[in-house]
């Protein structure tokens, strides 16, 4: 298994980067262009996630991969969820005043196989973000 951890300023400047990171990580797997632009959507939509409701000095990032099946680990320790199964419902948001759409948890599950969700208000979040990349032929 290959590991990589990456913290960065809870910053907006900094999504971009993220999105660079796990390109750059995930290139020796050779992912298809798709897979590519999959994984970084979904990352930007974690990492946005983090820095805007997140409300925490850091963001840090775990990238793992096994095989072809990589694991990405989006962590705050800010102000946490008060209830994920709400977070997670399409349009929802605590950022009105933002204009913020309220699908970021959407689009993370369309583009990856899977998205497991951990927060306790006061102590964070953690979303793990899974996907096999398919076998080039």
């Amino acid at each position: 298994m290959n590991k990589i951890c990456v913290k960065m300023e809870s910053l907006p400047e900094n999504i971009s980067f993220a999105r660079v990171a796990v390109t750059a990580f995930i290139s020796s797997l050779d992912p298809s262009v798709d897979e590519v632009s999959d994984i970084k959507t979904a990352v930007s939509e974690g990492v946005t996630n983090a820095v805007i409701h997140g409300g925490a000095d850091y963001v840090s990032m775990n990238l793992s991969y096994l095989d072809r099946t990589i694991i990405i680990e989006i962590a705050d320790t800010g102000v946490g969820i008060e209830d994920i199964e709400a977070a997670r419902q399409p349009l929802f948001t605590t950022k009105e005043d933002m204009e913020r759409s309220g699908l970021g948890f959407t689009v993370m599950e369309s583009f990856m196989d899977d998205v497991k969700v951990e927060s306790a208000p006061g102590e964070g979040t953690t979303v793990t973000l899974t996907k096999t990349l398919k076998n080039r032929e």
